[in-house]
């Protein structure tokens, strides 16, 4: 009985110290999953999804704000253009686009309709294999059934970036568009600001 308290103080403590290391979300060991708004411990000053969540959002209300979307008779037709990336930071720039398209098609209530125009390569395939013949369903296909877009969607990703011995610090600026492709009038802007400061440590792509 005399060892018995030792080694069961000694078992504890290697309970204890692999319950830390699990639990240690720093050391590799533990993958811990998070709501995608939410900043995790692996940040910097980039561009994170809680800014893409929190970007989209916005941007999503303010487009199905508009009077020409709010108060249009029917469902006017969009297409999205590539955002412009300005800033420092090397991110898929399209996915700004694709979390806003989703956010409206969840909230637009078939208020509006998405073009994809960046699949129009293999559109054009789809439709000339019909049209030849190589394909069923060409009696149904007529040449020029593409729509046009009834407004354009697009944005740009700008900053403002400066160094020093202390840190590091980002300004973001992102802001959208929403035109008009007839008129090339500006239908709509919104625009969303993030700053901030630390130690600039982590690689995004």
């Amino acid at each position: 009985m005399k060892h018995c308290l030792p080694v069961t103080a000694a078992f504890a403590l290697l309970v204890w110290l692999g319950c830390q290391s699990i639990n240690d979300p720093t050391d590799g060991v533990r993958v811990t999953q998070m709501r995608p708004d939410e900043r995790g411990f692996v940040a910097g000053l980039g561009i994170e999804s809680q800014d893409l969540v929190v970007v989209a959002e916005k941007m999503a209300r303010g487009v199905l704000g508009v009077e020409h979307i709010a108060n249009a008779k029917g469902k006017p037709n969009i297409v999205l253009v590539p955002v412009i990336n300005k800033t420092r930071f090397n991110i898929d720039k399209d996915i700004f686009l694709t979390r806003i398209r989703v956010a409206l098609n969840a909230n637009a209530r078939g208020r509006v309709n998405f073009l994809a125009r960046n699949r129009i390569d293999a559109l054009e395939q789809e439709r000339n294999l019909k049209l030849g013949g190589q394909v069923t369903g060409g009696e149904k296909v007529q040449a020029n059934e593409f729509k046009g877009a009834d407004y354009i969607l697009t944005g740009t990703l700008e900053s403002i970036s400066s160094r020093g011995k202390t840190g590091a610090s980002d300004y973001i600026l992102y802001t959208f568009q929403l035109l008009d492709p007839r008129t090339s009038d500006i239908i709509w802007e919104g625009f969303h600001e993030i700053k901030k400061q630390g130690k600039d440590d982590v690689t995004y792509q």
